[in-house]
This record gives C-alpha cells, structure tokens and sequence, in this order.
C-alpha cells in the first residue's frame, strides 16, 4: 500500500476577518474536526505545499496531517474556493479512526466510449456524479470508475446496482438509481428550448455563489 499524502499544519490563533492576511501571508486557513479530538482545532498550512495535495484529493482519500507532533489521518470534507481566481479559501478537516466505519462521497468517473453514442449518436446524461458509502477509512475507493462500454443501445443505462464494489463498502443509494444513461439525441427545438431554460436558471445560481464567497466562515 503506498504513503498517504502528508500535510503539514500549524495551529491557528487567528480567526474571522484576519484570516484574510494570513492568505496574504501565503497561509491556507483551516479548521481539523472529529470525534477523535476534543474540540475542533483550528490550522493554517503551507499555502503552496498544501494545493499540490488537495488540487487532486477526493472526499474519500485519507491523508496525513501533522500537528503539533501528531499525526493524524484526515478526509478533505470541504474546499472553499474563490470561483474567479481559483483560489483556495479555506479548507475543512475530518479527523478520523481507522477502526470506526465512516461515510464519504465518493466521486464517479466515466471512462470509455460508450457504443451507443458511436452508433446511434445517442446522448448521455449521467444523473451521479458522486457515491455516497460507509466504510472503513481504510477502504474507502477514491474514485469509482465506470467503464461506459456497456451503454450499448439508446436506453440502456448503469445503475448503482451495476457498480461491483468490495464487500466492506456499504452503498448508501438506492440500487435502481441510475448513474449515466444513453438517451435519444434531441432535436433542434428541445435543443434550443433547454438552452432557454438554462439561461434563465443561471444567473441566480452565479449571484448565490459569489455571495457565499464573500462571508467569512470562522
């Protein structure tokens, strides 16, 4: 089994609006919770050091933390991010225990081409995105990677109880719920009707996005 990703953090007595010259400082702002600690410790990090781990670390990947002499296996439960500059914000810990079962969303990654789209010129739509299961830390996948050539005909789809997993993974979904289907290519008019729909929809989720970023978490 190969290391885990090894973080390395400090303490953090600054809180609220200050944490902003911190970032400055080239500091990543943090808070470490669970029920293996007393309290919630809040933790500043390497800015630079610390985006190399996290840019591809999933809700499910253990990593190590080390603070104050400790380490401590942790999951990356949040990552705030400024949208327009593709910053990290601050980022959220869950310390955990190897021996106690834990949930993660586990991210679904499609691979392959799927024959139906080939032939037929059918549209995918994958309604899930991520996988929620309960399992040890220690058997938690990364990633579930679904291999699309089995999308064979327009219609035929992948649902959750098509996914081959360990038996000490426990999915949490509902088995009939579908993850990726191959529908029939639209026509021009529902082409055109569905771009409608999303331009009306996007604005205020652009506006929600850009208000939350602009609260300070502490």
């Amino acid at each position: 089994m190969s290391e885990r990703p090894l973080l390395k953090a400090e303490r953090r007595t600054v809180t609220g609006k200050k944490v902003k010259q911190l970032r400055r400082q080239g500091k990543l702002p943090g808070v470490v919770y669970g029920k293996v600690l007393e309290e919630p410790i809040p933790v500043m990090l390497d800015y630079k050091e610390a985006a190399k781990v996290l840019r591809g670390a999933t809700g499910s990947e253990i990593l190590d933390l080390e603070l104050e002499g400790q380490t401590l296996p942790v999951l990356v439960r949040e990552k705030q991010k400024d949208f327009i500059k593709g910053t990290l914000l601050h980022v959220d810990f869950q310390a955990v225990s190897m021996t106690e079962t834990i949930w993660a969303e586990v991210p679904i990654e499609l691979e392959g081409e799927a024959p139906a789209v080939k032939n037929y010129g059918a549209v995918l739509v994958q309604s899930l995105d991520v996988l929620e299961v309960e399992a040890l830390p220690g058997d938690l996948p990364e990633r579930i990677v679904i291999d699309l050539g089995r999308l064979e005909e327009i219609g035929d789809m992948i649902t959750v109880a098509d996914l081959v997993l360990p038996p000490s993974v426990k999915v949490m979904a509902d088995p009939d719920e579908a993850i990726v289907v191959a529908t029939a290519p639209r026509t021009e008019e529902e082409v055109e009707g569905a771009e409608t729909v999303e331009e009306i929809g996007a604005e205020p989720e652009v506006i929600e996005k850009g208000k939350k970023e602009e609260e300070e978490e502490e």
